[in-house]
């Protein structure tokens, strides 16, 4: 995979995402750097990311039939890793941080159990190495002033 520089949104995130690894002691490779800015990209415009039923949503993925299964499962862990992340005193209220990163995990563990080969491979890697990108994250979200420098 190569560098994201792509427009201003892609390369704020990209920024807070070095900002959150470096602060959190996290180390991402360049694909798992890749994904982090890509998935944040992809979810930004999501206004209802806490009103869904995550369980539900985990559920109904695992049913989808074989060729949106594999893109169903890798949204729910997309969001599961937002919510450990960006918002874990939602995780919190409801029933902890650990419940949603053990579901997220499972959720891209399935994906790479669904997929070809790279693809499985990305998946296989973010399911073993989850606490990184949340921990990255909850960095970004504890950065001074993260709030006015993330992109809308």
């Amino acid at each position: 995979m190569h560098s994201i520089r792509q427009g201003a949104a892609s390369e704020l995130w990209q920024a807070l995402v070095r900002e959150g690894s470096e602060r959190s002691g996290q180390a991402l490779d360049e694909m798992q750097e890749s994904y982090l800015v890509f998935m944040l990209l992809r979810h930004q415009g999501d206004a209802h990311l806490l009103a869904r039923t995550q369980a539900l949503d985990f559920l109904t993925a695992q049913q989808a039939g074989f060729t949106l299964r594999a893109d169903a499962l890798r949204d729910v862990g997309d969001r599961y890793l937002l919510i450990a992340g960006l918002y874990p005193e939602y995780a919190r209220r409801r029933v902890g941080v650990e419940y949603f990163i053990d579901l997220g995990r499972g959720a891209y563990r399935d994906v790479a159990d669904a997929s070809r080969a790279g693809y499985a491979e990305l998946f296989a890697l973010l399911s073993r190495t989850y606490h990184g990108p949340v921990r990255t994250l909850q960095a970004v979200r504890a950065l001074p002033d993260a709030a006015s420098r993330l992109p809308s």
